[in-house]
């Protein structure tokens, strides 16, 4: 069946000229982006529950911009006024950037990694006797704490926001001939909402081992999956999918 419609689990990109964009351009389909889940944050007397106390350490682990932000409220919100000595911790340039928004870049230390987590090994390694707190959902990656706890670092997890799922009773009689998800909590979702979902002829797409593994198990019909080496990013496994289905 050709492709004419597809629902995309994440909230819109901001940027013009997206990946998506051209994609529309180029195929002619509509893409249509609703958040499957979302972030709410936990308020700072849940955090101190946890035992942090922001006086505590003098090294930020960021992950996301999620937890740039939290930390940032959490702290306004405990009056903690933030040091200039703090060092951050940054998995990816995007989140060292996005970083700007609370701080002055140049004036303050920033490690950056460059994809992944594991990346900034290195880094923790070679500033073993910082007191580390990473600021994170409650639906962290094992993969995480798992590194941190094989390095001689002293450091501590702070759940400082939820994913949250989101309620799309609006969507119950809508049909999009293809449904892209980036996470398991996307997936959950997507069940929870409609317990009742019947795939029949509606493509699923997923990016990740770990989204792959949540549809399998849910017993949904993968038929697009990134990354791989051929399509590295979803909108490339899109874009050669439509190419082969809109041709029949």
């Amino acid at each position: 069946m050709k492709v004419k419609t597809i629902l995309v689990s994440q909230p819109e990109p901001k940027i013009e000229n997206s990946p998506y964009s051209k994609l529309i351009d180029k195929e002619k389909v509509k893409v249509d982006f609703r958040p499957f889940i979302h972030v709410e944050g936990v308020d700072a007397k849940d955090v101190r529950q946890q035992k942090v106390d922001l006086r505590n350490y003098t090294a930020i682990i960021l992950t996301s911009r999620n937890a740039v932000d939290h930390f940032f409220r959490i702290a306004e919100e405990m009056r903690f006024k933030v040091p200039d000595s703090m060092k951050y911790f940054c998995q990816s340039e995007a989140v060292a950037y996005y970083l700007q928004k609370y701080v002055v870049y140049r004036k303050r230390k920033i490690y950056v990694g460059k994809r992944n987590f594991q990346e900034l090994v290195p880094l923790f390694k070679k500033y073993k006797g910082e007191k580390f707190l990473l600021p994170s959902s409650d639906a962290l990656k094992d993969e995480i704490p798992e590194i941190l706890n094989a390095l001689d670092i002293e450091w501590k997890k702070g759940t400082f926001y939820r994913t949250v799922i989101s309620d799309l009773s609006d969507l119950r009689n809508v049909y999009y001939d293809v449904l892209v998800f980036f996470s398991p909590s996307g997936i959950e979702s997507l069940l929870q909402n409609f317990p009742d979902f019947d795939q029949k002829e509606t493509r699923i797409a997923v990016f990740g081992n770990s989204t792959i593994d949540a549809a399998t198990d849910a017993g949904l019909r993968v038929d697009i999956k990134a990354p791989t080496p051929e399509t590295p990013s979803m909108t490339m496994a899109l874009q050669k999918y439509i190419n082969e289905a809109n041709k029949r």
